[in-house]
C-alpha cells in the first residue's frame, strides 16, 4: 500500500520542566530534546517506522533543521523524494515546554509565509492519503488524482483551504475546536446534545465519516448510534504531538482495514503511550506495543 502525506514541517526544541515558568526569572534543565514535527510530518513518520511505503509532500529550509528533518525521515526508510529543500525559505521551528508535572506543552512556533502550493507534480499514486492543510494546492492535486484513495484531513483549525480539503477526503477527523468554530458552538462533553449538534454540521457540510477528537475525554462519533469512544487513561508527562501521533495512527489502522471503532481505539492507545514520553516523534511507539497493549493492562 503506497502512502502519500502531504503538510507542515516542523523543528521541535522541547524543554522538559517540573512546572510552568515565572516570567522574568532564569531557569536552567538538564537537558532538552530536538527532533522534526508537524501534524502530516508525524503522521508520515509514524507510517513509515510501522513499515509502511511511506512518502512526505513538505518543504523546508535549506538548513541544520531542515537538513535534520531530512535525515530523520531518511533514517526511518520513508521517502524523501517529495520533501523540498528551499533556499529562500526558513525552517519553522517550535519551542515547547512541557510541563511534566500536568502533562501540558506550551508552543511557540516560528514560521514564515506559508508555501500553498510545491514545485512537485501531485499527480502521484497513492492508496492512502493524509493531509493537514498545508501546501493546499498540493493536497488538492494528489487527492483529485487518487478519488479511489482511503484519504485522511488532520483537522486541527478552521479555514477556508480546511473547508475545501474536507470536501474531498474520506475521513475529516478534527480537534473540538476545529468543531466548535465550524458549528459556532461550545461543547460540553457532558452534554450530548452540544456534541450531536457540531457532528451533524459537519457531516451535512462535508458528506463523509467525521470523527471529532476530545483530548484526554476520547473521540466522537456515529458507529450505530452516537457514542464517545473514551481515552486510553495514563500517566501524561507530554501531550507534544499526541494529536499529530493519533491521527497518523489512525490512518494506518483504517487503511489497513480496522473497522472505525478499533482504528481508534488502537489510535488512542498509540496517542496515550505517547504522552508518557517527553518529545514528539520520539515518543511513537512500535507498532507491535500498541497491538498487544490491551493484553498487558
Amino acid at each position: 500500500m503506497k502512502v502519500v502525506c502531504v503538510g507542515h514541517s516542523t523543528f521541535d526544541t522541547t524543554l522538559p520542566m517540573d512546572f510552568y515558568p515565572t516570567e522574568n526569572l532564569k531557569y536552567r534543565i538538564s537537558n532538552h530534546i530536538e527532533c522534526g514535527g508537524g501534524p502530516a510530518s508525524n503522521g508520515a513518520y509514524l507510517l513509515a517506522k510501522w513499515g509502511m511505503d511511506t512518502s512526505l509532500f513538505s518543504a523546508v529550509g535549506d538548513d541544520y533543521y531542515g537538513h535534520q528533518i531530512i535525515d530523520e525521515f531518511r533514517n526511518v526508510g520513508a521517502s524523501i523524494d517529495g520533501i523540498e529543500v528551499h533556499s529562500d525559505y526558513m525552517t519553522p521551528s517550535s519551542y515547547i515546554i512541557a510541563n511534566r508535572s500536568k502533562g501540558s506543552r506550551t508552543v511557540i512556533t516560528s514560521k514564515g509565509e506559508p508555501i500553498r502550493r510545491l514545485r512537485h507534480n501531485g499527480e502521484v499514486k497513492a492508496d492512502l492519503i493524509l493531509i493537514d492543510g498545508e501546501h493546499p494546492e498540493t493536497a488538492l492535486e494528489v487527492l483529485k488524482f487518487n478519488p479511489e484513495a482511503i484519504s485522511v484531513l488532520d483537522a486541527g483549525r478552521l479555514t477556508d483551504d480546511t473547508r475545501r480539503l474536507g470536501k474531498l477526503v474520506t475521513y475529516v477527523v478534527c480537534s473540538k475546536v476545529f468543531a466548535e468554530d465550524f458549528a459556532d458552538k461550545k461543547i460540553d462533553v457532558t452534554d450530548m446534545d452540544s456534541l450531536i449538534y457540531c457532528y451533524e454540521k459537519l457531516k451535512a457540510y462535508f458528506q463523509n465519516n467525521i470523527v471529532i477528537t476530545l483530548e484526554d475525554k476520547g473521540s466522537f462519533t456515529k458507529l450505530d448510534d452516537y457514542q464517545i469512544l473514551p481515552s486510553v487513561k495514563v500517566q501524561a508527562v507530554d501531550s507534544t504531538g499526541a494529536g499529530d501521533i493519533f491521527h497518523g495512527a489512525f490512518t494506518y489502522f483504517i487503511g489497513n482495514g480496522y473497522s472505525l471503532r478499533d482504528t481508534i481505539h488502537y489510535a488512542s492507545i498509540t496517542s496515550a503511550i505517547s504522552v508518557t514520553r517527553v518529545g514528539a516523534r520520539i515518543s511513537i511507539p512500535e507498532l507491535k506495543e500498541v497491538l498487544e497493549y490491551d493484553e498487558l493492562i
